[in-house]
């Protein structure tokens, strides 16, 4: 039997870990971030992973530092055969990647060498891919850069959010996971090595990052809103207050007007955007309230044709 130390932390993570339990593998650690404030209530919450190996009896170590003596004992006395890791939200150091016997394997939400860092999805998405996928890869010292063990792809939809993707890719990496890992465990799978040189950079993303640039064309603010849910958030302000806009559509309209000016707001919300194009809100989130259907907004809160949302938050 297989003794697994599994890395991971949020909804991404649990088919693998969940596909692990399930498995005739022994899962004799979960590795995941300490609890954190959550919510409007800021209220301390578990991860998602630390929540099911509880109910499954799995031991649960949640360092705040991966260089604290007395995690890399616990995971020391553990002795796992293989490390897993699968959006853990750290770097893991020497002294962690050296504990298990056969190293460590990374279930990676792109197609690597393409869009290594924290937020794979996100930059794909982003920047209008079509297509991405799963890369299961031995972990090295450097960022995501260690021998590509196995590959799957994955289409992603014109109006795929990172959430529909990150969702499809963590099954799609469990069942990865599980085909590949014990020939790695036997040593029958080494890999083939990235092409640095092909090679593209995923960085995380802060808050700031949701600000819609409405200077951008129609079609790349679409991708902005898609990638950006379900957090940061794309996000806008109009007369002071923050909208929060969680659906567009791209229309065929073409106009001279200023980008992020409000085109028609009668029972539908048309935005000039860059590029003389324009962009159709299809549901949005003031400051405060519930996400809305924009013809629901619109119907309690007028919006003036005219008005023009800013491209930067204001000070």
């Amino acid at each position: 039997m297989v003794k697994v130390a599994f890395f991971g932390t949020p909804a991404f993570a649990i088919p693998s870990l969940t596909a692990l339990i399930a498995s005739s593998h022994d899962v004799v650690a979960l590795v995941t971030q300490p609890d954190r404030q959550r919510g409007r209530g800021q209220r301390l919450s578990p991860s998602e992973t630390k929540s099911l190996a509880q109910t499954h009896g799995v031991p649960v170590l949640t360092p705040e530092r991966l260089s604290e003596p007395e995690f890399l004992r616990a995971l020391g006395r553990a002795a796992p055969d293989v490390g897993v890791v699968a959006a853990y939200g750290k770097i893991l150091p020497d002294e962690v990647l050296s504990l298990p016997r056969c190293g460590l394997v990374n279930l990676h939400a792109s197609l690597l060498p393409a869009y290594r860092g924290a937020s794979p999805i996100q930059r794909a998405i982003q920047s209008g891919d079509a297509l991405t996928g799963i890369t299961l890869m031995r972990v090295v010292a450097a960022l995501d850069a260690g021998p590509i063990l196995a590959r799957a792809t994955h289409p992603i939809g014109p109006d795929d959010t990172a959430a529909d993707v990150a969702a499809a890719l963590g099954r799609l990496g469990a069942a990865l996971l599980l085909q590949h890992l014990d020939a790695f465990v036997a040593g029958d799978l080494t890999g083939e090595p990235q092409d640095d040189a092909a090679a593209s950079c995923a960085p995380r993303l802060v808050k700031t990052d949701g600000q819609i640039d409405w200077q951008q064309p129609a079609k790349a603010i679409h991708n902005h809103v898609r990638a950006m849910h379900p957090w940061p958030h794309a996000f806008t302000h109009l007369d002071g207050t923050r909208y929060v806009l969680h659906r567009t559509a791209v229309t065929t309209h073409s106009v001279t007007g200023q980008p992020g000016q409000i085109l028609e707001s009668a029972g539908r919300l048309l935005v000039a955007a860059g590029e003389c194009s324009v962009i159709e809100v299809l549901a949005i989130q003031p400051d405060g309230r519930h996400v809305m259907a924009t013809a629901a907004f619109l119907a309690g809160h007028a919006l003036s044709t005219g008005a023009i949302f800013a491209s930067r938050s204001p000070r």
